[in-house]
């Protein structure tokens, strides 16, 4: 038994095939989704997804969305989305060190929250990265 996923950017599909079972960052924490599950509708957290797909896993960093799913058909509206094997692993390290750094500078509400929003977005994609990476691994 498998769940149609479908996630959707506002510039693209990202993904758009039958899996067999998902992880999602919820706002309220992780959860998880095999087929069958009970109708669903749910806030995302900036974070990562682990997505299995036959016995492999693929992991992808999401900027924060919804999640529908209702008869093993799974829609994900999000900002923006990563698959972890099309990020640069320079590249983001650079820029989670970079937004810690602004993260630890930021005066005053406006620039703290903006801040920490650009520091969870670049904490996801380095996890996301690792994450693939250590299930490759193993």
């Amino acid at each position: 038994m498998t769940l149609n996923l479908r996630v959707m950017a506002p510039n693209r599909i990202v993904w758009n095939s039958e899996i067999q079972e998902i992880i999602l960052s919820t706002n309220s924490g992780q959860i998880g989704i095999l087929p069958n599950h009970a109708p669903l509708l749910t806030a995302l957290d900036i974070g990562i997804v682990k997505i299995r797909l036959r016995e492999q896993w693929s992991t992808m960093a999401l900027m924060g969305g919804f999640a529908m799913i209702e008869n093993n058909q799974m829609t994900i509206l999000v900002n923006e989305a990563e698959k972890a094997n099309e990020i640069d692993l320079q590249e983001a390290q650079d820029t989670f060190r970079k937004a810690k750094t602004n993260l630890a500078q930021a005066e005053g509400k406006k620039q703290i929250i903006e801040a920490n929003l650009a520091f969870k977005r670049a904490k996801a994609r380095l996890e996301a990265i690792n994450v693939n990476t250590s299930i490759i691994m193993n």
